[in-house]
């Protein structure tokens, strides 16, 4: 039902018959509103022909018009996860920790082993080197006999090196005067050991000056060098032997006229 004076109003504008209102504000009994096919009101008054109301422009957009449904809002995208960034970053940060606290440890065990053991190297020296043969011939041929005592000593208290069997090789200048070895040995912590070995070489060809230099010499520079293997033993415990050379320069050696003379030790 429309209330009267909408009703009244939609009347007079069309030129439509209508009834006034009474005292309570609505329509007669003479008027009543239905709905027709197309959308309209249809005005019916005291048995006549009723009048069909146009439809209003919210009539006809309401009749196609679809209902409205309120849609639940879009959930956001799923982020994209970084889950493989974050595991390699925190495997990076273990790992540097990890590492720190390797070193942090070795520092700790190296300083309490240096306060323990002060550990110090062994030192070598000619303690005695004397040519016994050195022969030029007349065919410009070297023969030389060396005798040679070295010197070791191990000045730790806790300390015990390990040698391997030492090479010998003897120079004067570019000349090799022979090679020889010492035997593998064990230097006990606060020991001294003296290591004996003849180093010798036969028939080596020289050229014509460089013999005739030979010849005239009284006494010949020596450099001793000694090549070996050597590890540390602490206690039960062990070290991987590491390659240590030695390298001896020693005084004028005099060449043999007959008795020949002691040289004098001298350290490295």
């Amino acid at each position: 039902m429309f209330l009267l004076r909408d009703s009244v109003q939609y009347a007079r504008k069309h030129g439509l018959p209508h009834q006034r209102t009474n005292p309570s504000g609505h329509m007669g009994p003479r008027w009543c509103c239905t709905w027709i096919a197309n959308g309209g009101p249809l005005l019916r008054g005291g048995g006549g022909a009723g009048a069909a109301f146009p439809a209003t422009k919210a009539q006809l957009y309401g009749a196609t018009r679809p209902v409205y449904r309120p849609q639940a809002p879009k959930a956001a995208p799923p982020r994209r996860r970084r889950g493989g960034r974050g595991c390699c970053c925190c495997c990076c940060i273990w790992v540097t920790l990890i590492l720190l606290a390797i070193i942090f440890l070795a520092a700790i065990a190296g300083g309490i082993f240096y306060v323990i053991y002060r550990p110090q190297r062994p030192s070598f020296s000619v303690s005695s080197l004397k040519l016994s043969t050195f022969n030029v011939t007349t065919a410009d041929a070297v023969s030389s006999r060396l005798d040679l005592s070295v010197t070791a000593r191990n000045p730790n208290k806790k300390l015990v090196f390990l040698y391997e069997p030492i090479s010998i090789s003897a120079t004067t200048g570019d000349l090799a005067i022979g090679d020889g070895s010492f035997p593998a040995f064990v230097h006990e912590a606060k020991n001294t050991t003296v290591l004996k070995a003849e180093v010798a070489s036969a028939s080596q060809k020289l050229d014509s000056a460089a013999a005739a230099d030979l010849r005239k010499k009284t006494s010949l520079p020596m450099q001793v060098l000694l090549e070996t293997r050597a590890g540390v033993k602490v206690g039960s415990l062990k070290t991987k032997k590491m390659r240590i050379r030695v390298s001896c320069t020693a005084a004028d050696v005099p060449v043999p006229r007959g008795r020949p003379l002691p040289l004098p030790p001298r350290r490295t």
